[in-house]
């Protein structure tokens, strides 16, 4: 084996930190990253903040669904994507709807707690069906799609894992969150949501990191599709190419087709 067959030090090196590396980013824009964990927490702040000083069901509320706008008008005015921005306004807004109707504060959370529990259940039920929620949300990400399911066992195996972390973090966080919306008050429920908005999130999502950086690369269908199509359309002109020599050659365009047919 030559020197140019050996793989070099620095290539053995850098490939795991490119894998690390891109399945970071691809976290960070499947969850938002930074700005969408803020966007998240400043609402139900704001919102727990305001009810703790005068007790105004309706003034927390507006403020809550008000900085949720804002955040969205932000993101379009930075040309910004703004779906994780529209999810908050959508969570909020569902909230507000639902404590203005009740009269009760602390069913501003109650949306929310409800959804947290759906999804916490949506990722183990789908965890054990073999169809883990976490990989149909990074698939895309990833641009590797559904290949995982039966091209990449490894993969699949992390995806399951992840989701199995999701689920059983996002019911510990219910565990704590329903018994304090029956015994505790608006202030203490409210404060302890926000407390625990960001610390699951975060750790979920370093888990599912550490999941998948140690699990095989993802496949990229949609390399495989651009690979399919230029064969094909290389196919097309080789075809066309010797179609046009024949011609010349013999002077009847479809000659080769003649004589393959006699």
């Amino acid at each position: 084996m030559t020197s140019l067959d050996k793989p070099t030090e620095d290539t053995d090196q850098t490939q795991p930190q490119d894998a690390r590396a891109v399945t970071e980013a691809a976290l960070f824009e499947a969850f938002g990253g930074v700005r969408g964990m803020v966007e998240t927490v400043v609402p139900g702040l704001l919102f727990v903040a305001i009810f703790t000083i005068n007790k105004d069901l309706h003034l927390s509320a507006i403020a809550a669904l008000a900085v949720s706008l804002v955040l969205v008008v932000v993101r379009l005015a930075m040309r910004d994507t703004v779906k994780h921005a529209f999810s908050g306004v959508f969570g909020v807004a569902f909230g507000v709807v639902f404590a203005m109707f009740t009269g009760n504060a602390k069913d501003f959370y109650l949306p929310g707690m409800l959804y947290t529990l759906g999804l916490a259940v949506a990722y183990i039920v789908t965890a054990l069906a073999g169809v883990p929620l976490i990989g149909l949300i990074l698939g895309p990400v990833f641009k590797e799609n559904l290949s995982w399911r039966t091209r990449n066992p490894g993969r699949k195996k992390a995806y399951t894992k992840a989701s199995w972390a999701w689920g059983l973090i996002l019911l510990a966080k219910c565990a704590i969150l329903f018994p304090l919306y029956w015994w505790a008050d608006t202030t203490q429920l409210g404060w302890v949501l926000v407390a625990l908005k960001i610390p699951p999130f975060l750790l979920a999502v370093w888990l599912t990191w550490v999941f998948l950086a140690k699990a095989p690369a993802p496949i990229d269908v949609f390399a495989e599709m651009e690979a399919q199509e230029k064969a094909e359309q290389a196919e097309k002109e080789r075809a066309a190419a010797a179609l046009a020599v024949e011609t010349v050659e013999t002077g009847e365009p479809n000659a080769g087709r003649h004589r393959r047919e006699a």
